[in-house]
């Protein structure tokens, strides 16, 4: 299966929407958000695996019966995500992953770090 970034942002908005300090969220509560109801089951197993796998959301378990659940983003999922939040960042995230050839979740994390950095000098008079 590929990787869909616009899966991965969809799928990190959700979970930081969802769950707070006590409360993490499940597969049932999950798949049922309008931001994820375009992905499969499957997509959506397979991207909670690959943000698990870099770092980006913490206590990610999977159950016998195929169910599973998210404690909540990672500080680094954090950071990812607030640098892709903007429509605006995250269009031009996706412009330079296509332009360098790679969308890989390192990559896009990298590019959107540069994003914010060029913003931030932008606005500082660099």
């Amino acid at each position: 299966m590929k990787l869909n970034s616009d899966c991965v942002r969809d799928i990190l908005i959700a979970i930081e929407d969802s769950t707070n300090f006590q409360e993490a969220i499940n597969n049932n509560q999950l798949e049922t958000l309008d931001v994820i109801n375009p992905y499969t089951s499957e997509e959506i197993l397979y991207h909670l695996r690959q943000l698990s796998w870099a770092g980006l959301i913490q206590d990610f378990d999977c159950y016998a019966d195929g169910g599973y659940s998210i404690l909540d983003l990672s500080p680094k999922g954090h950071e990812f995500l607030n640098n892709i939040r903007s429509d605006e960042n995250w269009n031009r995230t996706k412009s330079l992953a296509s332009k360098v050839g790679s969308h890989s979740l390192s990559a896009l994390q990298q590019i959107a770090s540069g994003v914010i950095s060029a913003t931030i000098n932008h606005y500082l008079g660099y």
